[in-house]
């Protein structure tokens, strides 16, 4: 298929659909590692605890064991999270903690985010400045500020 057929999935920015092209998408900027949901949540709620434990992460986001460690073990292994074993209280812990790294790609996802949400807003309206008031006539019988007339019943 060539760069202009639109059955093409790799779209005109060829395979990996992401583009220099300064036009191009803010949805095509996604990471797949960090954007899907339990990933990014479990990105999210270490960049706000700095480390927590499994048992924490698991009722936190409301995951089951084998879910959860599958989601560590795919952020460990892109080096997003760093897993630690150990023991607390004579029972054996696993504790995640975000990288740098981690921590950089969790900033460019939102920033990703906040671009998509930015171009789908409608814009909003520049505030007006409110109108000059129109003078009020001046009600019969009173005498007119604006000039020394009168007015007569």
């Amino acid at each position: 298929m060539s760069d202009s057929d639109p059955r093409d999935p790799a779209g005109p920015w060829g395979a990996g659909g992401t583009s220099d092209a300064p036009q191009g998408h803010p949805a095509l900027s996604f990471d797949e590692i960090v954007h899907q949901r339990i990933r990014l949540g479990i990105l999210a709620v270490l960049a706000e605890a700095g480390q927590a434990d499994f048992p924490y992460l698991r009722a936190v986001l409301g995951l089951t064991d084998g879910n959860l460690g599958r989601h560590l073990q795919i952020l460990d292994d892109a080096g997003l999270i760093m897993i630690s074993k150990g023991y607390h209280r004579r029972r054996p812990r696993t504790w995640a903690t975000i990288t740098t790294t981690g921590r950089h790609a969790l900033d460019g996802e939102l920033a990703s985010m906040r671009a998509l949400m930015k171009r789908l807003d409608p814009p909003t309206p520049a505030p007006q400045q409110p109108a000059t008031p129109a003078p009020h006539p001046a009600p019969i019988g009173s005498k007119d500020t604006t000039s020394d007339a009168t007015c007569a019943e």
